[in-house]
């Protein structure tokens, strides 16, 4: 089958490409803007790209489907004229469930945050413990180093994500998943630009429970009241809570030892497995529990499921060290919603404490939720643990925010500063960085690449 993906260069439509040229399909497939390093990694797959939407591309490309990703909305003109001759199309979540995942124990993963990183942790259990599982997941696990594979194995991870409603249909796409194994980490409201509130998010939940079989397994985080509503309205399988007393816990394994280092895992009050790693922060600790009760729902015991998480590498863009120059520490966190922010900064601030440590908070509030200023309310609390803040809007283009960072930020007083213009957040972060200090960078976009000129401007700065 030749299939052409619209909007191939996203991390999930570009790791579905990836599966369907592994399945033996001929793929191609076309984007907005094809540019390293997607293009290269699809390219050595034989996958050839088309820029831009142009409805000529139709000529002579003779195409069995076309798979629809969210970015497409009404008035593409590549969409308007698949729908004008009535060729066939289906969603990127569609086609997965219909030639990937048919026959498969999926494990899906669900939640407004830490999909991806609970996803990689699950994967790297079922890998270690020798399952070979295929995956599709939205970023890049350091163990594996690809966003997606296939193999024979029986087991499947998936990150299933409400977004992957297209823009176009709006459709729910969760039913395509049919996971034995839903795993439901957290509920917020995100997405704005697609869900009204809160309750229509629920009922994309809604949609994935009602999927699971009886024999299937939920692991909830009990914490939660948005996903206890949901399980309310209807659960027909069995269902596991993490993060509360009697179900899966966190607690410390010995007295002294920092419970970020070193934490034991319990389970029905029971002491299950001990997880020594260099993972840090609450919210992940959280992800651990999920992935050791998914893994469990296979069969990887608890205790070697702990062990794993030893060598598991987190994903690229979760804390991820880019460099350090004359004693500064630069971070890359794909952070971009206020309840991300604060447990990215707390966990770091777990991390190095506060003797003598500065953490500078460099911030690109660029989602879509963000642009359309649902959440700005919520920055300034979720900074509050930072030592600085640098923000930074974009003054016109796809990523302007429409609304007034400064103002935004002010109630974080003197210590918060707002930026039109990259190189001159940039020249004041590097002015205000000393030996010692933390510069979180956090955005859901590349950030003009903003790493790389603190980097060298902080190398500039030491060479002077």
């Amino acid at each position: 089958m030749h299939i052409h993906i619209l909007g191939i260069c996203g991390t999930f439509m570009g790791g579905l490409a990836v599966l369907a040229r592994g399945a033996g399909h001929t793929v191609t497939g076309c984007d907005a803007g094809v540019y390293p390093p997607m293009s290269t990694q699809l390219e050595a797959q034989g996958i050839r790209l088309i820029e831009g939407y142009d409805a000529d591309q139709l000529n002579g490309l003779n195409a069995d489907l076309f798979v629809i990703g969210n970015v497409v909305s009404r008035g593409n003109p590549l969409m308007e004229a698949i729908l004008d001759r009535g060729l066939p199309y289906v969603s990127g979540p569609q086609w997965l469930g219909e030639h990937v995942l048919n026959g498969k124990w999926v494990l899906a993963v669900a939640g407004t945050h830490g999909k991806t990183t609970t996803s990689s942790m699950l994967t790297w259990l079922l890998e270690d413990a020798g399952l070979n599982p295929g995956f599709l997941i939205g970023g890049v696990p350091l163990n594996f180093g690809v966003s997606a594979r296939l193999t024979d194995s029986s087991f499947f991870v998936i990150e299933a994500d409400e977004y992957d409603t297209a823009f176009f249909d709006k459709r729910s796409k969760f039913v395509h998943y049919r996971p034995k194994t839903a795993v439901l980490n957290n509920l917020e409201f995100d997405h704005a630009d697609i869900f009204p509130d809160l309750a229509a998010i629920e009922t994309q939940f809604h949609h994935l429970i009602r999927t699971v079989p009886r024999i299937g397994r939920v692991v909830t985080n009990g914490r939660e009241d948005p996903l206890e509503r949901v399980l309310t309205r209807g659960c027909w399988s069995e269902v596991e809570r993490f993060g509360v007393q009697g179900g899966w816990e966190t607690l410390p394994a010995e007295d002294g030892v920092p419970v970020d280092e070193r934490f034991a895992v319990y389970h029905n009050a029971e002491r299950v497995g001990v997880v020594e790693w260099q993972v840090q922060g609450e919210h992940n600790r959280m992800n651990a529990l999920a992935a050791i009760a998914a893994a469990r729902h296979v069969g990887v015991p608890p205790a070697q499921a702990a062990k794993s998480l030893s060598s598991f590498r987190n994903v690229k863009r979760r804390m991820e060290v880019r460099g350090s120059v004359d004693g500064v520490t630069v971070y890359d966190d794909f952070a971009h919603h206020p309840t991300a922010i604060d447990t990215t900064v707390a966990g770091l601030r777990a991390r190095v404490g506060r003797d003598n440590t500065r953490i500078l908070a460099v911030l690109e509030p660029r989602s879509n939720t963000m642009k359309l200023g649902v959440m700005k309310a919520q920055l300034p609390a979720s900074l509050a643990d930072a030592d600085l803040v640098f923000g930074y809007g974009a003054p016109s283009g796809r990523d302007a925010l429409g609304w007034n960072l400064g103002e935004a930020l002010a109630p974080l007083g003197g210590k918060a500063q707002a930026f039109d213009n990259l190189d001159a957040l940039v020249k004041a972060v590097v002015h205000a960085a000393r030996p010692g200090d933390q510069i979180l960078v956090m955005s859901n976009g590349g950030f003009g690449g903003v790493h790389q000129k603190l980097l060298d401007a902080l190398s500039a700065r030491g060479a002077s």
